[in-house]
């Protein structure tokens, strides 16, 4: 921690100061390609940032997400949560930064993206990355990129579920955390197009 030499990026598109909340939501269906780029400072003390996004990939989309969230007071907290399904031929792209000031102490940041892949030309990448330059601070950053848990799939088949079944809420069960609040049944339908 503390280590390198810090240079502030240009200001992000949002602004959050003081005290304010800002919470960003993204949902790429299937069949949409997007880039979804975001610049977010923590200006003020105490500031938060929550970002939650999914995406659902069956054919040849490319889904690009490139996040910069930069703490530049004391006190504040950010969260980054992508999951997302990726099929077919689709493309995806995960570039997400987390950089914490020298005065930014206090600060709580984390970050996390997490992937299945459905096919074997289906290509998910994924780039979480920390510039850390204060000392006092709780920051962690993760990424996965696997398949669907066979281990998972065998045992609900062995409860009498079929498969196409299984998969389908395997796959709910791994989105839960990133679907939005009263588009449960979108994202069922969403799934189960894949």
């Amino acid at each position: 921690m503390g280590h390198g030499h810090y240079i502030a990026p240009p200001a992000g598109q949002y602004q959050v100061k003081a005290g304010e909340k800002l919470e960003l939501q993204f949902v790429v269906l299937p069949g949409e390609s997007r880039d979804i780029e975001l610049g977010i400072d923590l200006v003020g003390p105490g500031a938060e940032a929550h970002i939650k996004a999914l995406y659902l990939c069956r054919a040849d989309e490319k889904v690009n997400f490139r996040i910069v969230m930069h703490h530049r007071a004391a006190g504040c907290k950010s969260t980054q949560l992508i999951n997302g399904i990726a099929g077919g031929q689709a493309q995806v792209h995960f570039d997400g930064t987390i950089v914490v000031a020298p005065d930014a102490q206090q600060t709580e940041a984390y970050q996390e993206n997490h992937n299945i892949v459905l096919t074997p030309e289906a290509k998910v990448e994924t780039k979480p990355q920390l510039e850390i330059y204060a000392d006092d601070v709780k920051c962690s950053h993760g990424a996965t990129v696997g398949q669907l848990n066979p281990d998972e799939l065998f045992y609900m088949r062995s409860r009498g579920i079929p498969e196409a079944e299984a998969r389908m809420l395997q796959m709910l069960s791994f989105l839960s955390p990133v679907i939005p609040a009263g588009r449960e049944e979108e994202m069922e339908a969403a799934v189960r197009s894949l």
